[in-house]
């Protein structure tokens, strides 16, 4: 790539993001447009805007900007806040380096005698940017010492704005924690791993009475998990009727006019999608449909809170103090019996994943890893071909044909500053949804917990795949030749080529933070997806709602992504400084949209009070790492004689992950009892909090037969069943 694509690429990017941002503006000041722009505020009973609609464009930085953590809390939960104590942090760590390194290592790098900074090819090559890097300091130059310094500064800033962030972290979690509010999960216990039954007693006498021996002052009640599987399906083709139902009422009253005041009644086709079949009167269709379904659910939930009784169970204290003890406990003498953890929040349980044994949950684990591992390796193979074959000099090598396409500088320009990094970003859209089916087939019992797993196997790929992938694949291409005349030069030709691939990376990041933030804020996709659905699809309230339902931030794959950028400006922080303006905007930008989206616009879909956090810090570190061994490696390709000063970074940094487990990881593996001992506003509803635990397929409907549902539930076995 030569100096015209890329600041082709930076300037095409550049203005793409200030046309959005614009766009944004004015859109966002419309008032048909406030659900998809402020739909938090709306959900929460707010103003859309705070000020004027006629207010200043800018305003919104403004508002971000003045924001407090305690606002991101109120609006989007602690885990929201968490996240922006990730980017702070990594913001921090860039700016802290950048404000030495730039100053110091840039001149360092392009006054050195091995190679002039004039000595450019006419038409400007890259090489010129390719001189302010470490790859220009020639071998065993004692200058290499302030790259030495440059990586201990980096290494020491990094450590202590973790600690630092890890502290405050903890303190954000126990203060949610300690709460005065009544927080159903704070009162419950999820048990696994529950023995056979012994003969003459049921599955809820059994759980009743071995933890009344344990807990007699503070046990409540149980809930038995149930397996769900035919009264969700029961339940869901029920659901599907009554909204097919209140569409149909919609469109009948809007078919009513002056000219025709009986309206017309809407059909339908009782056959494969609708298309084929009788042709039948849909409002009667359903209603027949649905009193045919009520029975037969009512009859579907008594059997199964009777009769499909699983091993595992939800169990109810008094006290949330005696919750978080009892969470905390060893109940059981053998380890894959009673296997007890605290309660996810009702709302993100997976309950089919609850009634898995022990051995079977590590079993699966395995094969997950497995298929992760044959997953990364596979993917390998296509991302190395990718990074080598979009440059455009490997494109005229092996499609000769395109060389009159490719030769032309309109073209040529927009293929160098775009094409290898489009042909990534969207290679990696592939993967998220793929990870997080994987992880949920673990046994995983709570969304959150997924959606962890989920980011940890997509930083390994994308560590692996992409960073590795892409440095090594890309050096690989290019020195083919000279490998296969030279193999034992491997690794000092890989080297050579390592601050070459800055220059990918460069453009990636700017891609990144231009056009990826640009879009998040200009919201253009759930925009026209609103205004289409709502013109042609939406006929009642809950269908028109169901359109401009935001999500959350979607930690699952925003978090890796983040990850990637750290991990890859880290790396480069030494060997090419000027990367670390570029990660600094992206963390900048991405802190001040997302703050804003976060206040006005996602929903959070649970909330784990930060328990993601020792996740980020460990992937964090393990960023860190890889940026000392890579520092390694390229001063032994520098032949520089002092490289073994640098051996004690990554043994500090793997002693700083073990002090940092040790002091506050358990505080969020559990509820701390001292958090758990704070009084509460109010004494809490216990059936509340039990009712909290009822999946919607098993709640009754009619008032006549809550007493006998009530009945089941509460001397069958408590009805916590397992949605599929």
């Amino acid at each position: 790539m030569d100096l015209n694509s890329f600041l082709t690429s930076l300037g095409t990017s550049f203005i793409i993001f200030v046309v959005l941002m614009l766009l944004f503006s004015w859109l966002s000041s419309k008032p048909s447009n406030n659900v998809v722009y402020y739909p938090n505020r709306i959900l929460k009973g707010l103003e859309p805007c705070e000020g004027p609609r006629s207010r200043n464009p800018f305003t919104w930085i403004r508002e971000a900007v003045t924001s407090t953590e305690a606002d991101v809390i109120s609006m989007s939960g602690v885990d929201t806040a968490v996240y922006f104590v990730f980017l702070s942090t990594v913001l921090g760590i860039l700016v802290l380096s950048g404000l030495v390194l730039l100053p110091a290592l840039v001149p360092v790098a392009a006054t050195d005698d091995s190679v002039g900074l004039t000595q450019t090819t006419g038409n400007g090559n890259f090489s010129s940017l390719e001189k302010l890097s470490m790859g220009n300091v020639k071998a065993k130059s004692p200058r290499l010492w302030a790259f030495v310094i440059g990586t201990y500064w980096v290494s020491f800033v990094t450590l202590y704005m973790l600690w630092k962030a890890y502290k405050h972290v903890s303190e954000l979690r126990a203060a949610a924690l300690m709460a005065p509010h009544v927080k159903p999960e704070q009162f419950a216990i999820l048990v696994r791993d529950i023995p056979p039954v012994s003969e003459g007693q049921t599955r809820k006498e059994q759980v009743d009475s071995y933890f009344k021996m344990i807990h007699p002052d503070t046990f409540y009640r149980s809930m038995v998990v149930t397996d769900n599987k035919e009264v969700n399906k029961i339940w869901e083709e029920l659901e599907g009727y009554r909204k097919k139902l209140a569409r149909a009422e919609a469109i009948f009253a809007e078919s009513k006019t002056t000219g025709k005041p009986e309206g017309t009644r809407p059909t339908n086709r009782v056959g494969f999608l609708g298309l084929i079949g009788k042709k039948v009167d849909t409002i009667n269709y359903c209603n027949e449909k649905i009193n045919e379904l009520i029975p037969k659910l009512e009859s579907e939930q008594k059997l199964t809170l009777k009769e499909k009784q699983q091993a595992a169970a939800i169990v109810f204290f008094n006290r949330r103090l005696a919750a978080a003890s009892a969470a905390q406990s060893l109940h059981a003498q053998m380890l894959d019996t009673w296997t007890v953890t605290e309660a996810p929040e009702p709302r993100q349980v997976i309950w089919s994943n609850l009634k898995m044994k022990f051995y079977d949950r590590q079993i699966r684990q395995d094969i997950v890893y497995v298929i992760v591992a044959l997953t990364i390796f596979f993917y390998m193979i296509p991302i190395g071909f990718i990074s080598a074959l979009t440059t455009l000099k490997n494109l005229r090598k092996l499609l000769p044909f395109l060389k009159p396409i490719v030769n032309q500088n309109a073209i040529k320009t927009v293929l160098e500053a775009y094409l290898p990094q489009i042909a990534l970003i969207v290679f990696l859209a592939l993967l998220p949804k793929f990870l997080l089916i994987l992880s949920k087939a673990e046994g995983i019992p709570s969304e959150s917990h997924a959606v962890r797993a989920a980011s940890g196997k997509y930083f390994y790929f994308t560590v692996l795949n992409v960073f590795i992938g892409v440095t090594v694949g890309g050096t690989l291409f290019q020195t083919f030749k000279d490998i296969e005349k030279h193999p034992n030069n491997i690794v000092s030709l890989l080297g050579t080529g390592l601050p070459g691939n800055a220059t990918f990376f460069l453009t990636f990041v700017a891609l990144k933070f231009f056009v990826g933030y640009g879009l998040e804020l200009s919201r253009l996709v759930p925009l026209v997806m609103y205004h289409l659905k709502r013109r042609f699809l939406c006929k009642t309230e809950a269908e028109l709602k169901e359109a401009w339902a935001p999500g959350d931030l979607g930690y699952a794959t925003r978090v890796p992504s983040d990850m990637l950028i750290i991990i890859i400006v880290l790396c480069y922080s030494v060997i090419a400084p000027i990367i670390i303006p570029f990660g600094v905007l992206y963390f900048g930008l991405g802190w001040l949209i997302l703050r804003n989206q976060a206040l006005k616009v996602y929903v959070p879909s649970y909330e784990s009070y930060g328990r993601m956090w020792p996740h980020v810090h460990s992937r964090i570190l393990a960023a860190l790492i890889i940026y000392q061994i890579t520092m390694l490696g390229y001063f032994a390709v520098k032949k520089f004689f002092y490289t073994p000063i640098l051996i004690p970074l990554p043994v500090l940094s793997l002693m700083f992950g073990f002090v940092c487990s040790k002091k506050f990881y358990k505080s969020f593996q559990s509820t701390p009892l001292e958090v758990a001992c704070r009084e509460l506003k109010e004494t809490p509803n216990m059936e509340s909090i039990f009712r909290a635990y009822i999946p919607p397929c098993l709640s009754s409907d009619k008032v006549d037969d809550g007493e006998q549902f009530e009945d089941a539930l509460s001397t069958q076995v408590s009805r916590t069943g397992s949605f599929v």
